[in-house]
């Protein structure tokens, strides 16, 4: 079990599950999971003007917030990179 607690909003749940294809949809959801125990994995990058951050994972992106203060990560949205950072 890692060291941070993983909150999905419900909105990004709803997000992941419209994602066409299952082996996308579990691809995601276990880079979700992996961010309990690394929530600044490799490759992910903060935005700019944001305080969040987002993973790839092949087209789709998901976007969340670090809490440090309460080891917390929300999840915010889940995408795909063309839909995913319009209404931040």
């Amino acid at each position: 079990m890692g060291k941070f607690r993983v909150f999905i909003k419900p909105s990004a749940v709803k997000e992941l599950e419209a994602i066409p294809l299952k082996k996308d949809r579990q691809r995601i959801a276990r880079r979700i999971e992996s961010l309990a125990d690394e929530p600044r994995p490799e490759g992910c990058q903060k935005l700019s003007g944001h305080d969040r951050y987002r993973i790839r994972q092949a087209p789709y992106r998901i976007l969340y917030q670090i809490r440090d203060d309460v080891p917390l990560v929300n999840v915010i949205k889940v995408g795909h990179r063309k839909d995913v950072y319009r209404s931040l």
